[in-house]
């Protein structure tokens, strides 16, 4: 059977099974052997620890009984703090465990988010450890733990797993959105189930070295730890000091022989700079996933050349994913999402939710209630929830094509379109061509306004290693932008800078920039 006809075999046979009662801690950590290695756990400082799933479960029944000791009941919030270690990973049980809701925070947040997050979400513990306790002490609402190793280990490792409904709240993630203060979007124990990513798109076996290169505090970090979990993969865990470094990750992977991976675009675009990665670090590599923000065909080359993989890019949102995604048994079209995943009813609408005409630029929809992933709403925001959830679809706002054999090809957020003298411009395709150019490490395009066109199309060009800025650079790029792409798409504009604005998952916040452009041209200084 060829890819198209298995694809087309897997959409019309598939159904979705959800228990009614159904708890993530009994599923993911539970039902594993006491005897087989759950986790292989790096610190920053270059000690490695063996964690059996014996050892999880305890920790996790510890992490449970310590919870309720400070009265933590089912449906009470339990904030999270930590870096990826066995005992946060415990600790998410243990809420689990009670019947509580997670809401799990990375220690990179700054405390105005944190802060933001607390006051909204009203936990009634908030666990974290000595290096971040410091911050919290004058926090007002939650009782404050600091965990360590003795804490937990006085608890007993025997406690009860609550009999919740599939349809409980469990885990509660806040967006990162663009503008506005962050909502936070609740969503079920069920939720996990939808993740069939992690069998048909990572391809994943029992027992399989799997690493996820996600922060456990959104649902690009904590759901690549946890389905891979529930079909037996070993975790690799590697707690890094710092931001992230290309060499030290393709270092541990390397030494710790991952063969299944979770990367992420900007990870990825970080690792190009190292040309001779394929020698340096060399991988065992079989299955490659990225999401998180769409990957640039120049990366998946890139990847390609240096490890003999090709990255399989996936779509989804904090709201639901993974809506799209590409299968090792199918063809790969570079810079495309790949097709709907099975079991989730995806369309490409216009702005009367009527599908649009195959090639025509739509939006993303996904239709309402039609899989267990789909959120229960925003926290405490019941107009809002209905507005957003309530109706036949959820809309992405993030704009797509779908060509003649399916495939559906991102064009940027929806109101991200560059409207360039008449010319509706997706800035995704601006910013791949512009990577291809060696001296283009990062880029972001936006409209610009312009007296004579309305807009033009301007791009914010951060460059490569030994590269030098400079107008005959940017004349140079401009050019080959519209030697590969047309003459009405090319950047008439380009500003070399040392970074991009970007949200706490790495995503690029076009916005900013764009508000920048029109703030310049107010002020006669664009």
């Amino acid at each position: 059977m060829n890819g198209a006809d298995r694809y087309a075999d897997l959409r019309r046979s598939h159904r979705w099974q959800v228990p009614e009662r159904y708890n993530l801690a009994a599923d993911v950590c539970d039902r594993h052997p006491a005897d087989v290695l759950a986790m292989l756990h790096e610190n920053y400082e270059g000690a490695v620890r063996e964690v059996l799933w014996g050892e999880l479960q305890a920790l996790s029944n510890r992490a449970a009984n310590l919870l309720a000791g400070l009265g933590v009941e089912k449906g009470d919030r339990v904030a999270v703090v930590l870096p990826p270690t066995p005992e946060t990973a415990a600790v998410f049980f243990g809420v689990w465990k009670l019947g509580a809701i997670l809401l799990s925070m990375s220690v990179l947040y700054g405390d105005e988010g944190i802060a933001h997050r607390i006051g909204d979400s009203e936990p009634k513990v908030l666990v974290t450890d000595a290096a971040n306790a410091g911050r919290f002490e004058d926090l007002e609402g939650p009782r404050l733990v600091v965990l360590d190793p003795q804490l937990l280990a006085a608890e007993s490792d025997r406690a009860e797993t609550a009999d919740t409904s599939a349809e409980d709240p469990a885990q509660l993630y806040y967006t990162s959105g663009t503008t506005g203060l962050a909502k936070g979007i609740v969503h079920a124990h069920r939720y996990l189930l939808a993740h069939n990513e992690f069998e048909l798109c990572h391809d994943l076996k029992a027992g399989e070295r799997f690493h996820g290169m996600g922060e456990w505090a959104w649902a690009a970090g904590i759901c690549p730890l946890l389905g891979p979990w529930r079909l037996g993969a070993v975790q690799l865990v590697y707690q890094r000091e710092g931001g992230f470094d290309a060499h030290k990750q393709l270092d541990f992977l390397s030494r710790h022989a991952a063969s299944n991976v979770f990367a992420t675009p900007t990870a990825i675009r970080s690792m190009m700079g190292i040309a001779d990665a394929r020698e340096r670090y060399p991988q065992r590599f079989r299955v490659v996933c990225s999401a998180g923000e769409p990957l640039n065909p120049e990366a998946i080359r890139w990847f390609r050349d240096q490890y003999d993989v090709t990255v399989l890019d996936y779509y989804g949102l904090t709201e639901s994913y993974p809506l799209c995604g590409n299968f090792p048994w199918m063809e790969v079209r570079e810079g495309s999402m790949g097709k709907p995943l099975p079991g989730w009813d995806v369309q490409i609408l216009d702005e009367d939710e009527k599908p649009v005409a195959q090639g025509e630029r739509g939006e993303i929809c996904l239709r309402a209630r039609s899989n267990p992933h789909y959120p229960l709403g925003y926290w405490r925001q019941p107009e809002a929830s209905e507005e957003t959830f309530g109706g036949e679809w959820f809309h992405s706002k993030d704009a797509a094509r779908e060509d003649p054999d399916g495939y559906v090809w991102y064009e940027g957020r929806a109101d991200d379109v560059i409207i360039a003298a008449g010319y509706r411009i997706g800035p995704f395709e601006v910013e791949s061509v512009c990577l291809e150019h060696p001296a283009v490490a990062e880029a972001a395009a936006v409209a610009s306004p312009d007296e004579r066109r309305g807009s033009v199309v301007k791009a914010f060009v951060v460059l490569a290693e030994g590269a030098e800025s400079s107008d005959e650079l940017a004349d140079e790029i401009k050019a080959f932008v519209r030697d590969r792409l047309s003459a009405y798409a090319y950047p008439r504009r380009i500003e070399f800078v040392d970074s991009l604005p970007k949200t706490l998952t790495g995503k690029i916040r076009r916005i900013e920039l764009r508000q920048q452009e029109e703030a310049r041209h107010k002020a006669g200084t664009a």
